[in-house]
């Protein structure tokens, strides 16, 4: 079987997944509509935490504020965000808005219910991509794959984790939220500026240039 052959195929499949993705209705809390990237073979697998309360209505994900620092720094190193959303997969831990915190205080976490109802899709996604990076961005993503730990110990280094039963490289990142002041301070502004160098060398984000 030819690598065009395989391609096609694949992109068949995840675009087949993702059209079952925007139908899902699992989760009786969440507020949709389901939110997805587009359907694109890469091996680039961006997972971000969940959607905001404006990414539902740009049918996007990273559509806001958060979304425009985050590719001001992948523009730093080389991919701007035209390019990173034609070729790379963005995914995230839960795929609907959560709504608010009821107490205050930010968008409300996602239950554990939640989480793993929609771990099913990231699961098919690894299983169909087969992905050789893949970009954790904020807490709740990295926690999918990398023991609890400070940021300060995640952010920075290039991780080799199994995800799904398929290894792979991993950065984490801080989410970019204008809340957050972990990036702006140190030690964060010295660790992501080491986590994005350590990306923009890492080779399946070097072939997204190409």
């Amino acid at each position: 079987m030819s690598d065009a052959t395989t391609l096609a195929e694949t992109l068949t499949a995840i675009s087949a997944h993702r059209a079952q993705l925007l139908q899902c209705t699992a989760c009786p809390r969440m507020i949709r509509p389901v939110v997805s990237g587009a359907a694109v073979v890469s091996p680039v697998y961006m997972v971000g935490q969940a959607p905001g309360p404006h990414e539902g209505r740009f049918g996007k994900p990273f559509a806001w504020t958060a979304g425009k620092r985050l590719f001001s720094w992948y523009g730093s190193i080389g991919v701007d965000e035209a390019t990173f959303r034609e070729r790379a997969y963005i995914a995230a831990v839960c795929r609907c808005f959560p709504g608010k915190n009821p107490q205050g205080g930010g968008d409300r976490v996602p239950e554990d219910t939640e989480i793993a109802a929609c771990s099913a899709w990231m699961r098919r996604e690894i299983e169909l991509l087969r992905p050789t990076l893949i970009i954790a961005v904020g807490r709740l993503a990295i926690s999918r794959f990398l023991p609890a730990a400070p940021l300060a110990e995640l952010v920075g280094p290039l991780h080799r984790v199994t995800a799904f039963g398929h290894q792979a490289d991993l950065i984490a990142l801080p989410h970019p939220s204008g809340a957050s002041t972990w990036f702006k301070m140190e030690p964060g502004i010295t660790l992501l500026a080491q986590a994005l160098a350590t990306l923009g060398a890492q080779p399946a984000w070097q072939a997204l240039k190409r």
